[in-house]
């Protein structure tokens, strides 16, 4: 009599003829051309009959996923960083896809830590990850600091389950205990190399009877556990962004799920906790992409049912290598440290392999949850632009409300020790002088401390301000003077930009100067520099900032008072003799 079967995660195209080992009951099965039972719980499905052959056949298949409904199964997407570094940019994508799915959805998010790696794992770096995702807004319903009903949420805490599935798969046949010692191991791998092989499992273990093993157990010999992998047959998932994936099981062999000191390996751990979290959607990056075959093995042996996969492109550096330190900045942390905005981090990030289907690039965190889909995310890499992404900031910076912008900057300006407070009119003044030139915060630092800086001796020993000395600066400098010594300066000064317009346009009259030859000598005297925002706001400023007295005296701020009675000891000749250094001391 025919048996026919159905497990929950796997199926297999209709007609096809398979035989299946030792994890399936040895009995005959042929695949009939009709789904005889399916699971709604799962997007998957395997029907199969057996044969008495070792061979092998999974078709992971999966249905349109643009409803939001996923099979009355309710969706919960995961992110499973491991505390072993900072936040990198491509896990925060990752994070954010999942994010975005699970919340345009209407499902949860977990957050699970893979702490198994003991000896590189660290509370600080796992505070950090859960640090750098609150900031980027991705809070997490279920998971670390939150609880939930799949807990508990760190691998370390669940080493117990995996020992339970692990003797559950040694009782059933479809793990054996491995006693081979690493010598025998690295020597399986070096005859597999002579051979061209694929490295896989050659020992004897697979079919030791069972006096062999208890030999060895008697004499406390270490041991893993090696699950069972067919010797023949495929592996095909219809991945939700790649498409149609498959592997020859014949390229794995037995592979290890419990190490010799009892703790299991990744793939083992990642499959029971999705599977035990219900996690309907596996979104992760494409290097996880060769461990599916693993999973899915494990997923029908525990009969529980497979999640759609998903898996996101790399993120690459602009020569298309993948991204790493040696490219710059990478983490998020580095990022926010630098002065970048948590929603321009988030909307780069979503734009690395992911559109809308339009040329629209600015978006809210929540505009994305609106408008983002799984099958609109490109299965090419996607290169990094700093660049782009300084600009982005920009955009997302102008858009605050100027009052959050102008207290975000002066808090950036008071704790970098520039200035004494951060509010009043000359923060805000500033600000508005300044902000074209600021894209993310950390830029409006070094543009105060620009404004602020005198460097008159450097400038007028480049050659273009020793062009100005030939067109009468010295001149200029010498009426500039005589405004001082008379009050008239300071007394114009005193009245703002209003007052500053009408002294310089009487003072252009009497040197009979206006346009570029009045501005730019008086530019080089006042500030120092060639170049610089609007000239009249920032003289007013430089005044403003040594009569309130707003800048701390780390900074070696040289007062406007300063700058012109350094002007009277100026050696002007000296700065026309290129080897010869002026007598100005530099400021």
């Amino acid at each position: 009599m025919m048996k026919m079967a159905t497990l929950a995660g796997f199926g297999i195209g209709c007609g096809t003829r398979v035989v299946v080992p030792e994890i399936f009951p040895q009995s005959k099965c042929i695949l009939r051309p009709i789904l005889l039972q399916t699971r709604k719980t799962s997007n998957t499905f395997i029907s199969i009959s057996c044969v008495p052959k070792r061979t092998f056949s999974i078709s992971a298949s999966v249905s349109d996923d643009s409803s939001n409904s996923v099979n009355d199964r309710q969706v919960r997407v995961r992110f499973a960083p491991s505390p072993t570094g900072n936040l990198h940019v491509g896990g925060a994508r990752t994070a954010l896809f999942n994010y975005l799915y699970a919340r345009s959805k209407g499902g949860k998010f977990v957050l699970r830590i893979e702490d198994t790696d003991l000896e590189r794992s660290t509370k600080e770096s796992e505070e950090a990850v859960l640090r750098d995702l609150s900031w980027l807004g991705l809070t997490w319903d279920e998971g670390p600091g939150v609880g939930g009903d799949y807990g508990p949420y760190r691998q370390s805490e669940r080493n117990e389950m995996y020992k339970q599935y692990a003797e559950k798969l040694l009782q059933s046949g479809q793990v054996y205990r491995c006693f081979c010692s690493n010598e025998e191991l690295e020597q399986m791998k070096e005859i597999a190399k002579e051979k061209q092989l694929p490295p896989v499992y050659a020992g004897k273990w697979a079919t030791a009877t069972d006096d062999e093993v208890q030999q060895e157990l008697a004499k406390g010999t270490p041991f893993t556990y090696r699950f069972r992998v067919p010797k023949e047959g495929s592996l095909k998932i219809n991945d939700l962004i790649r498409g149609e994936v498959s592997w020859n099981l014949d390229t794995l062999g037995d592979f290890v799920i419990m190490r010799s000191n009892g703790q299991p390996v990744y793939n083992f751990c990642v499959t029971i906790d999705d599977a035990t979290m219900a996690i309907s959607h596996v979104i992760r990056a494409e290097e996880h992409l060769p461990n599916t075959l693993r999973q899915a093995l494990i997923y029908k042996a525990l009969g529980f049912p497979m999640p759609y996969f998903a898996h996101v492109s790399l993120i690459l550096a602009p020569d298309r290598s993948k991204l790493s330190k040696r490219h710059g900045a990478t983490s998020v942390g580095q990022y926010r440290e630098m002065g970048y905005l948590p929603q321009s981090i988030v909307n780069y990030l979503a734009l690395l392999g992911w559109s809308d289907g339009t040329n629209d690039e600015f978006f809210t965190l929540e505009q994305l949850v609106e408008k983002f889909t799984i099958n609109r995310v490109n299965k090419s890499g996607a290169i990094f632009d700093a660049t782009k992404l300084r600009w982005m900031n920009g955009l997302h910076l102008k858009a605050l409300p100027m009052e959050d912008i102008i207290k975000t900057v002066g808090d950036q300006w008071k704790s970098s020790g520039i200035l004494k407070e951060s509010e009043g009119l000359f923060i805000e003044d500033a600000y508005k002088l300044l902000e074209g030139g600021i894209d993310v915060i950390t830029d409006a630092e070094k543009l105060l401390s620009d404004l602020l800086s005198y460097p008159f001796h450097d400038t007028l020993s480049s050659s273009e301000g020793r062009e100005m000395l030939e067109d009468g600066l010295i001149v200029v400098a010498e009426s500039l003077l005589s405004a001082y010594d008379n009050g008239e300066l300071f007394s114009a000064l005193e009245e703002g930009k209003p007052g500053w317009q009408k002294w310089v346009k009487a003072f252009g009259k009497s040197l009979k100067r206006k346009g570029k030859s009045l501005f730019m000598p008086l530019r080089v005297l006042l500030t120092g520099k060639l170049h610089g925002p609007d000239m009249g706001e920032s003289i007013v400023l430089i005044h403003r900032a040594a009569t309130n007295d707003i800048v701390t005296p780390q900074i070696e701020f040289v007062t406007l008072e300063q700058r012109l009675k350094l002007l009277r000891e100026v050696d002007w000749e000296s700065f026309r003799k290129v080897e010869e250094p002026a007598t100005v001391a530099s400021h």
